[in-house]
């Protein structure tokens, strides 16, 4: 059964580097939408709404499997220490739907009595009846996609909720008794300004919320947004922009509190996003439903991407993965330090060691030099981290982290 835990968290660094890559942390993917947005290029779905308890019995089914998977020596479930329902629009599933993948999951891994188990939410989704069951039936940190307070950036998205949406949806979480909120913005957009985004920036401080995402436009292929600017119909923010809508951002969250402690999050203390962390210090994770995409025994494997051939698969109790790259000791070493060095805290040179048995200094060489000399890296006794302006210009870092 679904245990109600604290919202609060911790660094994965408390814990011995050994200890914690004997966990999983899983990841479930609720691929339906209302409407698709237009910047988005995620594995979702509009108008499969008939499909979703087809497709939760499907889930019931590899989760089921993904413990078998993860057993121990000895057949005891593997330990979890989060549990993340992306998406997709996944508060579109009802509570009871939620709360029978959760019994799976409890079912099936030794999950903490202090598990974070975060549900991503659209703002015009949500109402007070079903944030109390979601709350109820465990779910104890919410991560909404809000992006913008600008009513007219927000139909330039494609969003289906309003600015008063955002606040309501907020205002009705914490009532539900929800202590750990995030919500997601976006700057760069076409059309906004600098006024904009400072007007977002103190609209969501009023919402006293625990952690804000804030992440800069991507065009990607195959999204409207894509045919739209090379067509000129829209233009992104430029680069000069952007850099002065995070610079602004990350000096006025810091005034109020918030810690930067990843490049594109901000949290007031001890609420950073542990089922992130995962990813960041390259810890193992499962994810479950179409196109999740898995870390687990050196191995990095994805799953079919369409719905109905997913439902099929499980229905035939087939493991629905589709793809598969084992991942070799050099490449974890450069995935394990461009992800650490994404963090505030960054690189524990101490930890690489123990991790990998070879120093830091050794596996990096020559590489980071020409960077530490522009002044894009900082070192503090044993950690290795972004400097403020490498925080701006992190891609130049990681790529030279890169396998040859």
């Amino acid at each position: 059964m679904t245990i109600i835990a604290p919202a609060t968290t911790q660094s994965a660094k408390t814990e011995p580097i050994q200890q914690l890559l004997e966990t999983v942390s899983l990841y479930v993917h609720i691929p339906f939408c209302h409407t698709r947005c237009h910047y988005c290029d995620f594995n979702t779905y509009a108008g499969m709404l008939p499909l979703r308890e087809p497709y939760v019995r499907a889930l019931l089914s590899e989760i089921g499997m993904a413990g078998a998977l993860t057993k121990l020596p000895g057949g005891k479930p593997r330990r979890s220490r989060t549990i993340f329902f992306g998406g997709g629009t996944p508060s579109l599933l009802s509570v009871s739907q939620v709360s029978r993948i959760l019994d799976a999951c409890y079912d099936n891994f030794a999950v903490d009595e202090d598990a974070e188990i975060t549900l991503e939410a659209n703002p015009g989704t949500l109402s007070r009846e079903q944030l109390v069951g979601l709350r109820a039936a465990g779910v104890n940190r919410l991560s909404m996609g809000a992006q913008s307070f600008d009513a007219e950036l927000l139909k330039t998205l494609g969003r289906i909720h309003s600015p008063k949406d955002i606040t309501q949806a907020v205002r009705d979480a914490q009532a539900a008794g929800f202590t750990s909120i995030n919500v997601d913005f976006m700057f760069g957009l076409p059309g906004q300004t600098m006024r904009h985004w400072r007007e977002t920036i103190e609209r969501a401080l009023d919402l006293h919320i625990e952690h804000l995402s804030l992440y800069s436009l991507i065009i990607e292929e195959g999204t409207p947004f894509y045919t739209w600017t090379h067509e000129g119909r829209i233009t992104p923010g430029d680069e000069d922009l952007c850099a002065d809508m995070y610079e602004y951002a990350d000096e006025r969250l810091h005034a109020a509190g918030y810690v930067n402690y990843e490049i594109s999050n901000w949290s007031l203390p001890g609420f950073q996003s542990r089922h992130n962390l995962t990813y960041w210090h390259n810890l193992p994770y499962i994810g479950m439903g179409v196109g999740a995409y898995s870390s687990f025994g050196g191995r990095r494997f994805s799953n079919v991407r369409e719905p109905a051939e997913y439902i099929r698969m499980l229905k035939a109790q087939q493991w629905p993965e589709v793809e598969s790259e084992t991942v070799d000791k050099a490449q974890a070493m450069s995935e394990t330090a461009f992800l650490a060095l994404r963090t505030a805290q960054g690189l524990h040179l101490p930890t690489f060691e123990q991790r990998f048995a070879l120093p830091f200094a050794q596996f990096a060489g020559d590489r980071l030099h020409m960077v530490e000399e522009a002044g894009l890296l900082e070192r503090e006794t044993e950690w290795l981290r972004l400097s403020k302006r490498g925080r701006l210009l992190g891609n130049e870092v990681f790529l030279r982290l890169l396998p040859d």
